[in-house]
């Protein structure tokens, strides 16, 4: 039998098994009798005892025995398909091209029958007897009196003579018979023969830099041997220099276990700094500009990691990949959710790719995840991916707040069971009850999951069966713009808000509660470390500088290469996702624009209705109702309800600045005058156009009027 044995691996990085042809033997008992009066056979001696010379004999490498490749069908499948897409590419690129092609084969062959020519002149014109003519003829001239030698002569002329017509006659009649079977031929034979006399005669007229075929692989933008490798990481002072007068081959080197080897769009290496040198991994991924720099490209295309030992590495072994350009430039990939009729959060979600083109996914169950990075670059439309995804499984229930309050997150309100917009006085109350709602259903559930049986609930944590049974959806805490919230907010709420967010994120994934916090400005006032901390899945687009990426993905991050500072401007939708301790990468995220979005919470709205999930604030809202039938609201009443999502009255004044908030460009001029016009033109009858709120009476509207101008189908629905 084989057993695995643990301990310290072998030089080469791999495990192996030792191989046991009988069990162990038990400690020492008292003597038994022999085997042959017991008929019980004696143990015999384990062969992976350390005194055992056979032992390494009989080890067995715990490699795999077929090709990375050939290990699953899926991997057989795609790489044929990749050869198949490649073979076609060739047969159009070379296809097109025929034309040009068969025009220099004939050159070649016109070139190689002149050589020919060349080379079978001397036999034609018979220079095997000319050189005897020549020689008699010196002689005769000498010894004009010798009768002998010029008959001598005469004849080796003749011989000349008989010898060039037999050879000339020989290739004549050879030429006009194959000139008068080809003309009577076939002409797929006429083809053939044609073929088979062109093609000898271009091979015969090629020359040493003649390409019949163009070069199909664009030119190397970037270049990259052993020898640069180990120069630049000699400049980056990872390697030592050899002293005054050394030969520069004695100085210490890299040894590269694979590579350097075209790679895709660029050049990828994997290599083993040298022992002695002091020098690690780590230090290597630190030094990652100058590296670029020396191997003259941006380090934006300089992709490296470091290679544990589950893969066969160490703590001196990196992996590189440099890109011919920047590898996060181009058209976005759309986000495959966009098209999805149904999706379960019990996968991994699809992210976006690397700069390999690698799909990336994003396991989120048991987890909670935190954006950042300056405006504009991004954040929330990759933050909405993971809505997105929650949108299409109708066992996912949403708790959604934006402190910004605009449009990115309005189409929620189809499907959310609590939404919270803006970050006024009225939206942080309802931000501090929605907290301690799902306080509230966390303790619910952890009550229930401790009261079921092992049998239904083993880990004491929420499974896909559970939820079905109990009703118990996964729960999505969705808070962007947190810096809006907290700045705003009083330090006693601020604290209570904090504890709470923390509370959620510590204690909630064994519950089904994923959170997915966001904010632009991650510094300690605008997110506490204390939050951000429990993250454990993050991204940042870019940001000012080293501190700042850090602050998003997590201490010292940036040294081992997690570095979101590198990005530019241009990397609009790019950033650096970290998903572990030691895990990290840079993203190019899917796209999902705003329509795109809308669509699937409107679809995510009917899934819910089918399966009878619809509840909150999405069951009771008006707008989504109306939009879900087909019926026409009045922009002016559905923007003024969102404005007056959490109030039952507010003045005209706060209710104009919230209008201006969602959208600036229409709202931005209006006045009191404007709003009372067009919300009169919409059916709105104000009951009173005085409001009372915090003892002070003045100019506004409330909520139950803006209501009664919306159909009444779309009540009674």
């Amino acid at each position: 039998m084989t057993d695995t044995l643990t301990g310290p691996p072998p030089l080469n990085g791999h495990t192996v098994d030792r191989v046991r042809l009988y069990p162990q033997p038990e400690p020492p008992v008292p003597e038994a009798p022999p085997a042959a009066s017991t008929g019980v056979p004696a143990a015999v001696e384990a062969v992976d005892r350390p005194d055992n010379p056979l032992a390494d004999w009989l080890t067995v490498p715990d490699v795999p025995v077929l090709p990375a490749w050939a290990r699953s069908r899926a991997s057989i499948v795609a790489n044929t398909q990749a050869l198949g897409r490649l073979t076609w590419w060739h047969s159009r690129y070379h296809g097109v091209r025929t034309p040009k092609y068969l025009v220099k084969t004939v050159l070649l062959a016109a070139r190689g029958f002149y050589r020919a020519s060349v080379g079978l002149w001397p036999t034609l014109s018979a220079q095997d007897h000319s050189a005897a003519v020549k020689a008699l003829r010196a002689q005769s001239e000498a010894r004009p009196e010798d009768v002998e030698l010029a008959t001598r002569l005469q004849m080796a002329h003749a011989a000349r003579t008989r010898s060039r017509r037999w050879r000339f006659g020989t290739a004549a009649v050879a030429v006009t018979a194959a000139a008068v079977g080809i003309a009577l031929a076939d002409p797929l034979l006429q083809t053939g023969i044609g073929g088979a006399v062109t093609v000898p005669l271009a091979y015969l007229g090629r020359g040493k830099e003649t390409r019949l075929l163009d070069q199909a692989a664009p030119p190397l933008r970037v270049d990259m041997s052993a020898q640069q490798l180990n120069e630049a990481l000699r400049a980056a002072g990872l390697l030592k220099s050899g002293r005054a007068g050394d030969d520069e081959k004695d100085w210490p080197r890299v040894s590269c276990t694979m590579g350097p080897v075209r790679d895709g769009r660029g050049w990828a290496v994997i290599f083993d700094l040298p022992r002695g040198g002091g020098k690690t991994a780590s230090d290597v991924l630190a030094k990652r500009e100058v590296i670029a720099q020396e191997l003259g490209v941006d380090e934006i295309q300089v992709i490296m990691a470091r290679v544990r030992a589950a893969h066969g590495g160490n703590a001196g072994r990196v992996s590189m990949w440099v890109a011919d350009d920047d590898p996060y430039l181009g058209t976005p990939n759309p986000s495959p959710l966009a098209k999805a009729e149904t999706f379960s959060v019990w996968d991994p979600i699809p992210f976006g790719q690397d700069a390999r083109g690698n799909r990336i996914e994003v396991p989120i169950m048991w987890q909670s995840m935190f954006f950042g990075g300056l405006p504009r670059r991004g954040k929330t439309f990759t933050q909405r991916l993971m809505t997105a995804a929650g949108l299409l499984d109708a066992y996912v229930r949403h708790y959604i707040a934006d402190g910004k309050g605009g449009a990115d997150w309005m189409p929620m309100r189809a499907v959310a069971h609590r939404l919270v917009m803006g970050a006024e006085d009225d939206a942080i109350e309802a931000l501090k009850a929605m907290l301690q709602e799902l306080l509230r259903e966390m303790e619910r559930r952890f009550a229930l999951l401790r009261e079921l049986p092992t049998s239904i609930c083993p880990e004491g944590k929420l499974t896909p069966e559970i939820v079905r049974k109990y009703n118990l959806p996964v729960i999505f805490v969705t808070i962007d713009e947190l810096q809006e919230y907290f700045t705003a907010m009083e330090k006693d709420d601020r604290d209570e808000v904090i504890n709470n967010l923390c509370r959620i994120a510590r204690r909630g994934p064994a519950a089904g509660f994923v959170s997915n916090y966001a904010s632009q400005r991650p510094d300690a006032e605008s997110v506490p470390p204390k939050l951000r901390e429990i993250i454990t899945i993050r991204y940042s687009t870019q940001v000012v500088d080293r501190i700042s990426s850090d602050m998003v993905l997590g201490k010292g991050k940036a040294a081992q290469g997690a570095d979101a500072s590198v990005l530019s401007e241009d990397h609009v939708g790019t950033g650096v996702l970290v998903t572990g301790p030691a895990s990290h990468v840079t993203v190019r995220a899917d796209y999902l624009d705003g329509t795109g979005f809308t669509q699937l919470c409107q679809k995510g709205r009917q899934l819910r209705i089918a399966a009878g999930q619809l509840t909150g604030d999405a069951a009771g809202d008006v707008t989504a109702a109306a939009d879900a039938q087909g019926i026409t609201v009045p922009a002016i009443v559905s923007d003024v309800l969102e404005v007056m999502r959490h109030s039952v009255r507010m003045f005209t004044t706060d209710l104009l600045n919230g209008l201006v908030n969602i959208d600036e460009d229409t709202y931005g001029d209006w006045n009191a005058e404007q709003l009372a016009r067009e919300l009169e033109a919409a059916g709105v009858k104000r009951t009173s156009k005085q409001v009372k709120i915090n003892g002070t009476n003045a100019a506004g509207y409330q909520r139950r009027d803006i209501e009664a101008a919306v159909p009444a189908e779309i009540l009674l629905g």
